[in-house]
């Protein structure tokens, strides 16, 4: 039997809050008596929390009232180095640098250019299985080698690299979590940050003298900007956010997807029947289960939003995870369903900064999916998985489970 959240003192910030998953009946509860939300912060002023689907689309799409680049994309206000690194990623602009620094990329991202990428994914997702041991911890022993893969390729990174970056790219978003990033083993807050930005200062360095090959790095190293080329420091953190998001967020999708069609039988059955299903599976993972529980906004202006005035300066988050159960956008919103239509999640976000990617993670979710199903006819899970101690990440950080050939 579920019990009423406890409003008396609501807590969305908290870490802890979201070690059992997002707190989806608070959300709920949140969405009718409070939609827009006050919420306190300990040591550093509050925030107002944006929880219902409409709204977070009309916060997306006036970046002129609500700016990622003022204060970040991070409820934590950072000191200013970190703050200047992220408004180096497209992540933290506004346009018109957003617009800008985004438009020499788009064309590597496109549907068609992306779907050129199918073979060679097809062929680590089957390389990958192929090694594979009966017994496994699925996040890290089997998703997190396919994105860490493609976006080392992408990129032309040192194959004796990919390791390492993905581990930097872990604890760079899992700061909350003392077992992935601990101070103790000297990645306290932006560490793993700093030191991804100086392994690509090197890269660049190293790249800007040798031959150019067909990769996103001589892309970029040889595109102007705004109007100018990128300095090494500039692609540093360019380089931070495309690499974390390539890996980080899609090892999440994959992960989380198993885990909600093992706990949903009747879904991973009907996809096995029809694996035709799976492009809509993955887009129901994406809403059920979104890597990422919000983005920050700073507020330029003095605003209302549904009869809240929220003040200039005011700090905004999107609550994804909640819009994604909006009740009066999905039907039947806390129900797991793989066919599901539409689907209008806001999992790669909306308007100004829909993620540039989606084409590359719709396409490794889907031919992932395909080639586990095929692979192994019957996949159990064998202990209790793990979640990451975050109020951002919405990931697991242990899925055992035992793959039948």
């Amino acid at each position: 039997m579920t019990t009423a959240p406890d409003l008396r003192s609501p807590d969305i910030y908290n870490p802890d809050a979201y070690v059992g998953g997002a707190p989806h009946a608070l959300f709920a509860e949140l969405r009718r008596t409070s939609p827009v939300f006050w919420q306190d912060m300990p040591d550093q002023p509050g925030y107002w929390a944006v929880l219902k689907h409409e709204d977070v689309e009309y916060v997306s799409q006036h970046p002129e009232i609500f700016s990622a680049e003022r204060g970040g994309v991070v409820l934590e206000d950072l000191d200013e180095e970190r703050l200047q690194a992220m408004r180096g990623t497209l992540l933290a602009m506004d346009p018109p640098r957003h617009r800008a620094y985004r438009k020499p990329l788009v064309k590597s991202f496109t549907a068609r250019v992306v779907g050129g990428m199918e073979g060679r994914i097809r062929e680590i997702c089957r390389e990958i299985f192929a090694a594979l041991p009966a017994d496994v911890e699925f996040v890290h022993d089997v998703t997190s080698s396919l994105p860490t893969q493609v976006i080392g390729e992408l990129m032309g990174l040192p194959q004796e690299d990919w390791d390492y970056i993905h581990r930097l790219a872990e604890r760079n978003t899992s700061q909350q979590d003392p077992a992935i990033a601990s101070p103790d083993d000297g990645y306290g807050p932006g560490a793993a940050s700093r030191e991804m930005v100086m392994y690509a200062v090197q890269f660049a360095m190293k790249r800007r003298v040798e031959e150019p090959r067909e990769d996103l790095t001589t892309l970029i190293l040889e595109s102007e900007f705004g109007g100018k080329l990128m300095t090494d420091i500039d692609f540093g953190s360019f380089f931070m956010q495309l690499v974390t998001a390539g890996n980080d967020t899609t090892k999440t999708m994959l992960s989380a997807g198993l885990h909600a069609l093992l706990t949903h039988p009747d879904q991973l059955a009907a996809l096995r029947a029809d694996p035709s299903l799976i492009p809509g599976a993955v887009e129901e993972i994406l809403r059920w289960a979104n890597p990422l529980h919000y983005f920050r906004r700073t507020a330029q202006q003095d605003v209302e939003l549904r009869g809240v005035s929220i003040k200039a300066g005011d700090k905004v988050a999107m609550y994804y995870s909640s819009a994604n159960r909006d009740e009066d956008v999905f039907e039947d919103p806390d129900r797991f369903d793989i066919t599901r239509r539409p689907n209008p999640h806001l999992s790669f976000g909306f308007a100004e900064h829909f993620c540039l990617g989606v084409h590359i993670a719709r396409l490794e979710g889907r031919v992932f999916f395909e080639e586990l199903l095929a692979t192994f006819p019957e996949i159990e899970l064998t202990g209790e998985p793990k979640r990451l101690r975050s109020n951002l990440n919405n990931a697991l950080t242990s899925l055992p489970v035992r793959l039948h050939r």
